[in-house]
Formats: C-alpha cells, sequence, structure tokens
C-alpha cells in the first residue's frame, strides 16, 4: 500500500469536505478570540497528567508506595495514606494489595502502578474515548531519588500517546527545586528535548510545547525573582518552543497568590493558564469569577497577544464540591460563553487532592470499608466511575462549537440502562464479530474492532457505496460511535461520507444517523465522534461508506460503541 492514500488531496476537501459539526452554532461566536489558531494546545481540551503513583513489587526504581502512603515502605492503609479518593481498578490488568480493609462488595482493595504500561495505556485510552486531546505530564525536579522513575514515566506517556493517537507535553512543576534556573534548562536539554521527536508530542504554532507552573505564586514553595523566572520563560523560547505558564489565579492583579513585579514575566509566555484548585467549589463561584476573572483576563491576554487556557476543575469529592457534575459543567458554561477557546483540567489522576476525573469508586461497594473515602454518590445521585471522563467530553465538544451553549449539562451521571454497577464508557464492539461488503488486499474488517489503532478496513475501490457491520453479541443501548484512522501523520486529513443503521434483526437496519461528513484530522487524533440523536437499542450496526475525499473507498482503523 502506497503512501499516497495517506495523502490529504486539499483541492477535493476544500470544495466538498462537509464537517461533523455543520449547522452547530458556534458557542461564545463574537466574543474574545485566541491569538493563535487551532493547534494541539489551543482549541483542545488538555488535562494534567500527575502519572506518579507506584507500588512496592512493580519495578520502578523508587521502589515504594509513591504517593499512596505518607510512608511510602509500608503499604497504605487507614493510618499511612496520602489520598483522598479511591480509584476503580476493575480495567487495570496489574494491581497491588493495600492494608486497607476489602471495599464494600468484599473484594479486595487494591490499587494500580502508573509504572506499569497498561495502566498509562487504560488511561491514554480514556483519553480517546472521550475526546480529549492533550496530556500534560507533570515533570517535577527530577535530580532526586524520584527522577529515574519520573524519566521513565516520560517514556511511558509518550508509548501511550503514540498508540492512542492523543498528545502529551512535558508540564514543569518548580515546587521546592531549589537550583531550577539552571537545572531545568539541563533537564530539558539531556533528556525531555528528546521526546519532541515523537509524533505525540504536542506542537503549537509550529513549536513544541512546555509549560512551567508555578512562577510568581506568593508561597515560600516557589521563592523565585521575577529576573530569573524570566531567564527561564525566555531560554525556552530561544529554545523554539511555545511556552505556557501555569500562573497564579491573580496574575493579572499582581496581589494574593501572586507576587507583585511579576508583569513582565506573565506577558513573556504564549500562553497563561490561572490556577484555581482552592478558589472555587460552587457553581456561585464559578460565576463570580466569570465575571471578575475570566472576563478581564481574556481582554489582557487579547491585548498582549497572548492565549488563555483557564481551569476546568471538577471540584473535591472530600469537600463535596461536584454536585454531581453541575458544578463542572458550570465552569465549561462560563468558559464558552465568555469566548475561552482552550481549557485544563484540573486534574486527570489527582487521587491525593480528590480532584479527578479519572474512574472513581461510585459507591461505597467499591471502597474500602475501613478507609472513611466518599465516593461519587456522596451527595445521594449515582454517578457511574466513568461520569466526570464523559462530562469531560461532552464539555470539550461545547467548547469546539460541536454542542451548542447550555447551562444544564447534557450528560447523565449513570447512563440509562446501565446500571451504577456497569461501566457505560465500555467498548460495546471491541473484538466482536464483523462483516463487510468488501475489503482490499489484508485490510478486512476484523482490523476494525481488534483494538490496534494501527490496523484498518480498507473497502473494495472505487465502487461506493460500500459498507461495515458489527454484531455486538446481543442487543445493547447505544448512543455514540467513535471512529478512528491511524493516528500517523502519513494518514493526511480527509472527510469520509457515511450513514448508520442498526437493530436488533440483521434483515431490518433502521436508520440511526443521517449519511453526513465527518472529518478525520491527524491533529486531532484521526476521530470523529457520532452521537446519535437519541438512544438506541441495537445488535448489529452498519455504517454505509457513500464518499472520501482521502481515497475512493471506505476507511476505518477503530469503530468503538458506547452506551453513552
Amino acid at each position: 500500500m502506497g503512501v499516497t492514500r495517506r495523502v490529504f488531496l486539499q483541492a477535493a476537501v476544500a470544495a466538498t469536505a462537509v464537517g461533523a459539526t455543520a449547522g452547530v452554532q458556534t458557542a461564545g461566536a463574537g466574543a474574545a478570540s485566541a491569538a493563535s489558531a487551532a493547534g494541539d494546545v489551543v482549541g483542545k481540551v488538555t488535562v494534567g497528567y500527575q502519572g506518579w503513583f507506584a507500588c512496592v513489587g512493580d519495578g520502578a526504581p523508587i521502589n515504594a508506595w509513591w504517593h499512596w502512603s505518607a510512608n511510602s515502605g509500608q503499604a497504605p492503609s487507614p493510618s499511612n495514606t496520602t489520598i483522598v479518593a479511591w480509584p476503580d481498578v476493575r480495567e487495570y490488568t496489574h494491581t497491588y494489595q493495600t492494608g486497607y480493609a476489602a471495599l464494600g462488595n468484599g473484594q479486595p482493595a487494591t490499587l494500580f502502578s502508573s509504572y506499569d504500561q497498561q495502566t498509562v495505556d487504560t488511561h491514554f485510552l480514556w483519553l480517546q474515548q472521550n475526546g480529549i486531546d492533550t496530556a500534560a505530564l507533570q515533570r517535577f525536579n527530577p535530580n532526586g531519588s524520584e527522577g529515574p522513575t519520573r524519566d521513565a514515566m516520560a517514556q511511558k506517556v509518550r508509548s501511550s500517546a503514540e498508540k492512542y493517537g492523543r498528545k502529551f507535553h512535558i508540564m514543569y512543576d518548580v515546587s521546592d527545586w531549589t537550583n531550577m534556573q539552571s537545572e531545568i534548562k539541563t533537564d530539558w536539554t539531556n533528556k525531555m528535548q528528546a521526546h519532541t521527536a515523537s509524533s505525540a508530542y504536542a506542537v503549537q504554532n509550529g513549536k513544541p510545547v512546555v509549560c512551567i507552573w508555578g512562577f510568581g505564586f506568593n508561597d515560600n514553595q516557589r521563592p523565585f525573582a521575577a529576573d530569573a523566572c524570566l531567564d527561564v520563560v525566555n531560554w525556552f523560547k530561544a529554545q523554539g518552543c511555545y511556552v505556557i505558564g501555569g500562573v497564579p489565579t491573580w496574575w493579572r492583579t499582581g496581589d494574593r497568590d501572586s507576587r507583585a513585579g511579576f508583569s513582565d514575566v506573565y506577558h513573556a509566555f504564549h500562553m497563561l493558564s490561572p490556577w484555581m484548585v482552592g478558589r472555587i467549589g460552587s457553581v456561585a463561584d464559578a460565576d463570580n469569577f466569570y465575571t471578575v476573572a475570566t472576563v478581564p483576563d481574556l481582554a489582557e491576554c487579547a491585548a498582549y497577544g497572548i492565549d488563555y487556557q483557564p481551569c476546568v476543575l471538577p471540584g473535591s469529592v472530600t469537600g463535596r464540591q461536584r454536585a454531581h457534575g453541575d458544578f463542572m459543567w458550570r465552569q465549561f458554561y462560563d468558559h464558552v460563553r465568555a469566548g475561552v477557546k482552550s481549557v485544563y483540567i484540573s486534574m486527570f489522576d489527582e487521587f491525593n487532592e480528590g480532584n479527578q476525573i479519572c474512574k472513581t469508586a461510585e459507591s461505597q461497594a467499591w471502597v474500602p470499608t475501613n478507609s472513611g473515602f466518599l465516593a461519587l454518590d456522596e451527595d445521594g445521585t449515582a454517578c457511574s466511575s466513568d461520569y466526570y471522563l464523559r462530562l469531560t467530553g461532552d464539555g470539550g465538544r461545547m467548547l469546539k462549537g460541536q454542542l451548542a451553549l447550555t447551562a444544564t449539562r447534557p450528560t447523565q451521571p449513570v447512563v440509562s440502562g446501565s446500571g451504577t454497577g456497569g461501566s457505560p464508557n465500555t467498548d460495546l464492539a471491541l473484538h466482536k464479530s464483523t462483516s463487510e461488503s468488501g475489503h482490499t488486499q489484508v485490510y478486512a474488517s476484523g482490523n476494525a474492532v481488534d483494538g490496534d489503532p494501527n490496523s484498518y478496513w480498507e473497502s473494495t475501490d472505487n465502487a461506493f457505496p460500500q459498507w461495515f457491520q458489527v454484531d455486538l453479541g446481543s442487543a445493547a443501548q447505544v448512543r455514540r460511535l467513535v471512529l478512528t484512522l491511524p493516528p500517523s501523520t502519513a494518514w493526511g486529513a480527509r472527510t469520509q461520507t457515511l450513514g448508520v443503521t442498526g437493530g436488533t434483526d440483521p434483515g431490518q437496519l433502521g436508520q440511526l444517523a443521517a449519511s453526513a461528513g465527518y472529518t478525520f484530522d491527524p491533529a486531532t487524533g484521526n476521530t470523529a465522534t457520532i452521537t446519535l440523536p437519541s438512544t438506541a437499542t441495537a445488535r448489529y450496526l452498519r455504517l454505509t461508506f457513500t464518499a472520501n475525499t482521502g481515497w475512493p473507498a471506505g476507511q476505518l482503523s477503530g469503530l468503538q460503541v458506547y452506551s453513552g
């Protein structure tokens, strides 16, 4: 197969491409615009990724219960812990026994290790499934005992991002880094810069992305002088990097959590991402910050040609802030109505502070009985463990104009028919049987459900219409389909026109989604999502392809089917 079939046919796309979001009014139109065009961070949803959990016996150089225990040489337990929420570990192939009592359902209390590649793969699969674009890998001072494990985590994140068509970048956290001014430069030059060679490394305005979090904060953990900080920012810019500043909430006014005299430092960044954890905790707080921070921040950034990436918080589980998603959705709504183009989710896997979107214990049945931890249903509303991933996915679609601006969250805490013990974000099509109208060479339909993002189905050439069908094995509730092409940039952008039919009888399939054009772009993971107008009951799903601007055949490396 020649590379030519992956090449973007510019003239054809310019003349005929019809985006999957055609006809949807872009929210925030006419408001302040980003200084830069869309890239891997502008116009995207980025999540903070800690990747800092290890367990004794996992093979990590640190050989400790890293970030799980106060005394990391001993297994975590109620008297030896650093976490405030319990992860849902059902999808990890390897977990580690703790000192906690069994879960409420009698299962052993085990935890995952970030050092296991399958853990990181699982996390990046969840990012892919929920349309989350980019992960910012947190990197603290790497020169102590944690360094070798952090170095290894960068490689593991790179591998998973490449595998699942996501982007990643390094986010330096300068907290407690005594010799930061010189050592951060050495670390980038000798170690982290090598990762920019990855096709998955985030690029903005043609430059590799680096974030530096912590300059200007008015506390003892980050006591750096303004001139030292400005030197570091300018050094990274001289290396050809696009530099994001993780800055204090009140960077613009230079008071409260911000040191005075840092205006030149803040204005030197290409993008500013003000910190919000601990600043807001309710819908009313979010609305207040819309007025006193977001709107004037956007105006300031626009005046200086700086991109803007405010935080969105799921809220603290311990603090009972989440309000079954209303708190997080209100922030998405406020940002989009203000004209914000990019957001930073704080955080993906922050079980230490309890503000994670990663799959989390949904009820006391999934929490150790002697832990005292709250679950996602703490306010009496049942929430599936993946709820905040799904909520982030819908918030991202509203940010990008794929959903109309709405103050009412469209995401239900539990998908109808899934039950609180189920996983509504499980791919119903994975490894299921398939059929097809035909294929070329070795590119058969089974390739689209094998879980490998690089294998694919390609129909018979020059013979539209062509179809692909999957048998889910039994009737299921279906609401969302995620279609992918291989994430490699060799697969140039293209638009495929297709419709969806389905039902419980393969001989009587009804229309579920009318034929439309769906754009696949390697810059955004070569992924298209079809959300059905309403939940359908189906065992058989058929995609009928009638056009492809990139090659005269239907092409599909992945079909993922979800109940919500």
